[in-house]
Formats: structure tokens, C-alpha cells, sequence
């Protein structure tokens, strides 16, 4: 099924299928909801699964010339809010996580749970600020289609490049879809974004962390960093995939993610 739902006169897409414990997907940038289809075929024979179209990318409109974190988590609630749900496993892919740190924030109790998928805590560096500054250069001056192809091409790991032929022109295909003003609010949100790493560290909401053993990038020692995993939080690294786990190793993901869903309390807590 699609839905749409409204924030602050933002119409925001997303697609709802499965019965069960509700577990939503928060794609990445310069992706669309639809990203997550094979992990969503495999997630909905026991879940509720909904997948977000973020504000400027797929089918949801453009809201400002940036779209901060917080702003992203706020929709999400909206959304979550919709399906009637009270608690969910969050699941936030690179910008998604970003996503779902701020949503960890902002309401931990409507959490069961959340993932960070090829995702980190930090802000970004000089060097990373610098880059999306060049990519809204190239935005800016009507050359997007120049821009994504490579920065797809780099999510996966090279040795699935060649294997993975469909899904890397799948994942261009989508990227093409994203207008300019929406990739542009989404660079300069990230931009902005602050550190959350006391988010991960305090501990509030249980956590998986999914990282890729050949992300270009960020390997998986750079993401965890100095960050003090807490107790309630497990990481693991995929050992055969890039930035796009999800697609790159579908069925040992959603082995994570179902494994880490039947361990966590759904009930609402005092």
C-alpha cells in the first residue's frame, strides 16, 4: 500500500506492507524509499514494514532550501503516528541514520529500537563539508546527472560491481529521480547536523549498528571511532559489503535486523 501523510504542508510518501511489530526504513541520500525493496521482501513475512520517501527525495516535495535532521525526524514521527502504531524499530540508512539518531533524541520512547546502517554519530568534518559544497556547485549549475552515477558506484564494494549489474543501475535509476532542490536541502542539512554521539552512548534506546567491511565511505574503524558502545547496543560488520549491505548481503541483513527485533521489548515502558 502507499500512503501520504502531511507536515507542515510537506506531503510525504511512503509505502506500508506486512502484519506485525512495525519496523521503518529511512533511506539515504540520494535514494528513494523503493531502495529498500529487497530487504523489505524479506522483513514483511513477519513485519510491518514501512519505508519513507524523505522530504526531496522520490515522491515527497521539497520543504525549504535545508532540511535538518531534526526537521527529517519530525516527518518520521508524522508518519509513524499515521500507521496508528505506538512504538517502532527504526532502521536509517547513511543519511537515514543521521535521521534516526535525531528522531533517538527527540523521542526515545517511541522507539523499540533503532539501526544504523552504514551510518556514524558524528558531525561533518571540514573535508566532508567541503565536498557537498562542491556537490551543490554541480547541482546548482544543472549537471546533477554528472554528480550521482560515480557517488552510487562508490556504495558498492568493488568486487560487486561486476555481479551486481542490475542493482547498481537500479540504485542510478532512483538517484535520477531526485530533483535538484531536494538534493540540495539534503546537502545542507547534513552540513549542520551536530554530534550525536551521546545519543549511541547513553544508551536510551537499544542499538544495532550495521557497518560494511569495504565502505568507501568510511571504513567500519573510522565510524565507531572513540564512540563507548553501551551495553543494549551490538555491532556487527558485513564482511562483504560496501555502503549498500541491505542490497550487497540482502539475506544476512535482514537475519540481523529480525534477530535484533525478536530481542528488544516492544511493550510501552514506565
Amino acid at each position: 500500500m502507499i500512503g501520504y501523510v502531511k507536515y507542515n504542508n510537506t506531503r510525504v510518501k511512503f509505502s506500508d506492507s506486512g502484519r506485525g511489530r512495525l519496523i521503518v526504513l529511512l533511506h539515504g541520500y540520494l535514494e528513494t524509499g523503493e531502495v529498500w525493496m529487497p530487504l523489505v521482501e524479506k522483513l514483511r513475512e513477519g513485519f510491518r514494514v514501512v519505508s519513507v520517501d524523505l522530504p526531496g527525495h522520490g515522491e515527497s516535495v521539497v520543504a525549504g532550501e535545508t532540511h535538518t535532521m531534526e526537521f527529517l525526524a519530525e516527518v518520521t514521527r508524522e508518519v509513524i503516528k499515521y500507521t496508528g502504531e505506538s512504538k517502532a524499530l527504526l532502521v536509517g540508512h547513511s543519511l537515514g541514520g543521521y535521521v534516526a539518531l535525531a528522531f533517538a533524541e527527540k523521542y526515545p520512547r517511541m522507539l523499540s529500537g533503532y539501526v544504523l546502517f552504514h551510518s556514524h554519530p558524528y558531525p561533518d568534518s571540514p573535508e566532508a563539508i567541503e565536498k557537498r559544497k562542491r556537490e551543490i556547485s554541480v547541482v546548482m549549475a544543472g549537471k546533477k546527472d554528472l554528480m550521482y552515477p560515480a557517488n552510487i558506484s562508490m556504495m558498492f564494494a568493488e568486487s560487486n560491481l561486476k555481479l551486481m549489474d542490475e542493482e547498481l543501475s537500479r540504485s542510478k535509476k532512483l538517484a535520477s529521480q531526485n530533483p535538484a532542490e531536494g538534493i540540495i536541502a539534503m546537502l545542507n542539512g547534513m552540513m549542520v547536523r551536530p554530534s550525536r554521539v551521546f545519543v549511541v552512548e547513553s544508551g536510551k534506546v537499544p542499538l544495532l549498528w550495521i557497518l560494511g567491511r569495504h565502505d568507501l565511505y568510511f571504513t567500519p574503524e573510522k565510524a565507531l571511532g572513540t564512540v563507548k558502545i553501551p551495553v543494549n547496543a551490538r555491532v556487527v560488520v558485513l564482511e562483504n559489503s560496501g555502503h549498500l549491505g541491505f542490497i550487497e548481503e540482502t539475506g544476512t541483513a535482514a537475519r540481523m535486523i529480525t534477530g535484533f527485533a525478536g530481542e528488544i521489548t516492544w511493550d510501552e515502558q514506565e
